[in-house]
C-alpha cells in the first residue's frame, strides 16, 4: 500500500481525491479474524489498481474495516464501492469458508457504507481562501 500524499496526473487534470470509506458485515457479525482482514487487504488493494485507485490504508475488526483510498476523478465513488465489496466477498468466501456457512444467501457485508472526503486543508480554510480571491484581484 502506497502511502502517497503527492498530487496525482491524468490527461488533463491534477488531482488528490482521498476516501474514507467503513463496510460493515451482515448482521453486525462478527466474522472477520486477523488473517481475513490481511485477506481483504490484498483484495482491496487488487480492485483499486484495477480502477487506477491505490489503498492507502485498511484495518479493521471483527464485523468492520476502515479504508482509505486514493482515486482519480474519472471514477464513480459507488462503482468503486460496489466493486470493493462485491470482488471482496466473494473472494474472502471462496479463501475462508468458515465465513459462508455464517450467512444464508452468501453476503458478507451489509448493503450500507460509511464514506467521507478527506486530505488537504480544512475546509474553513479553503472558505476563507476563496472568499479572498475577487478582493486580493488587481486591477487591469
Amino acid at each position: 500500500m502506497d502511502n502517497s500524499n503527492e498530487y496525482r496526473t491524468g490527461r488533463h487534470c491534477v488531482f488528490a481525491l482521498h476516501v474514507h470509506l467503513v463496510f460493515i458485515t451482515k448482521y453486525r457479525r462478527d466474522v472477520l479474524s486477523e488473517l481475513a482482514i490481511q485477506d481483504l487487504r490484498h483484495i482491496f488493494a487488487k480492485v483499486c489498481n484495477d480502477f487506477e485507485a491505490q489503498l492507502v490504508e485498511c484495518d479493521g475488526e471483527d464485523d468492520h474495516v476502515h479504508l482509505l483510498i486514493n482515486y482519480p476523478p474519472k471514477i464513480s465513488l459507488s462503482k468503486l464501492v460496489n466493486s470493493l465489496k462485491g470482488v471482496s466477498s466473494r473472494r474472502l468466501r471462496s479463501f475462508r469458508p468458515e465465513i459462508t456457512g455464517r450467512y444464508r444467501k452468501g453476503v458478507l457485508w451489509s448493503p450500507s457504507y460509511f464514506a467521507a472526503s478527506c486530505g488537504g486543508a480544512p475546509l474553513d480554510i479553503i472558505r476563507k481562501y476563496v472568499e479572498t480571491q475577487r478582493a486580493n484581484k488587481k486591477p487591469r
